[in-house]
């Protein structure tokens, strides 16, 4: 017998990891039962006011995220700290499987009872974060995780969906790959509040040091962020620790200026205006794929377009008036 939203968010709430993992297995679920469970759960989770720190990691493969990561939250939970990683790995074209290797990477971090690991596949989601992040951050929370840390997938230039779903974004880069010439690129570098550069040790240091002088000139040409700052570079080493515990009070110190202004609150405010616009669009994507009525005239159109009798645009748009109509009932 499955359980209800409640009985599962009873054994969050206390603390069971097992529970949790089932219960965002349960919200990834794209079955129309799981789909309605789903959403009375994340309801009731949000009738808390959460006060923890959403951090997101992001870079490229290579750069040392997990690694990092391991060294990072293990620090945070010497400060006292539950951490919840989110990892998000690509999900494959054909198959729709990945790897998800995370957990296995950061090695402290999974053993500790204080910490909860989550690789998630992407499911083919832009921007670096996987489908329903946005809910398995809401999970955490009411689960007592007061450190969360999103770990993007890793593509590049385009991960900016991170920015929409977190508090603090650290960038990570490393000398010599390149990195420090993207500084002068709109996208990802604006969305970062602090750029590490990693892998700082043994020969790379000498790099490294370079390199942040490179990046720090790069930064100028930049507009600030909305918070009036502009992104600080650090050098850091998952490794050997090197400069973990600076940049978690760097981290803190914007946090704690972000919640004096009000800008933390906007910020959440924004997610959750963005969430919404999301779910809407994911809500007609679910029509479109599972609708009687819709998938009927989607054959129609597919037979008019590839026998060359409608335009693809026209045979969209037809299909669009019939959700415009409401001739399609809502599932």
């Amino acid at each position: 017998m499955k359980d209800t939203p409640l009985e599962m968010l009873s054994g969050i709430r206390s603390g069971d990891r097992v529970t949790l993992g089932r219960a965002i297995t349960l919200i990834e679920s794209r079955r129309p039962s799981d789909r309605t469970r789903a959403r009375e759960l994340i309801e009731a989770c949000m009738d808390q006011h959460r006060n923890g720190l959403r951090i997101g990691v992001t870079g490229i493969p290579g750069v040392g995220k997990s690694t990092f990561i391991d060294a990072f939250g293990m620090a945070l939970m010497g400060n006292g700290h539950r951490v919840a990683v989110l990892a998000v790995d690509p999900s494959s074209e054909r198959t729709g499987g990945s790897i998800l290797g995370d957990k296995t990477r950061m090695e402290k971090l999974a053993q500790q009872e204080d910490a909860f690991i989550r690789p998630t596949p992407t499911g083919g989601t832009l921007g670096g974060v996987a489908q329903r992040t946005r809910e398995s951050i809401a999970l955490c929370e009411a689960a007592g995780f007061d450190r969360v840390i999103v770990e993007t997938v890793g593509i590049g230039q385009s991960e900016l969906q991170v920015d929409r779903v977190t508090d603090i974004n650290v960038l990570l880069m490393i000398a010599g790959a390149g990195d420090e010439l993207q500084g002068i690129k709109r996208g990802i570098m604006e969305s970062a509040d602090i750029i590490a550069l990693n892998k700082a040790d043994g020969d790379g240091a000498v790099k490294a040091e370079a390199a942040m002088r490179d990046l720090r000139n790069a930064i100028s040409l930049l507009p600030p962020r909305d918070s009036g700052r502009s992104p600080e570079v650090m050098l850091t080493s998952g490794l050997t620790g090197l400069g973990i515990d600076a940049l978690i009070e760097r981290v803190h110190s914007m946090d704690e200026q972000d919640r004096a202004s009000g800008r933390h609150q906007r910020r959440r405010n924004d997610q959750l205006l963005h969430w919404l616009h999301q779910a809407t669009q994911d809500a007609l994507l679910d029509r479109l794929r599972t609708d009687p009525h819709v998938l009927a005239m989607m054959d129609e159109m597919e037979r008019a377009v590839t026998n060359g009798s409608m335009g693809p645009l026209k045979a969209a748009e037809r299909i669009a008036d019939l959700l415009r109509t409401g001739d399609a009932p809502l599932p």
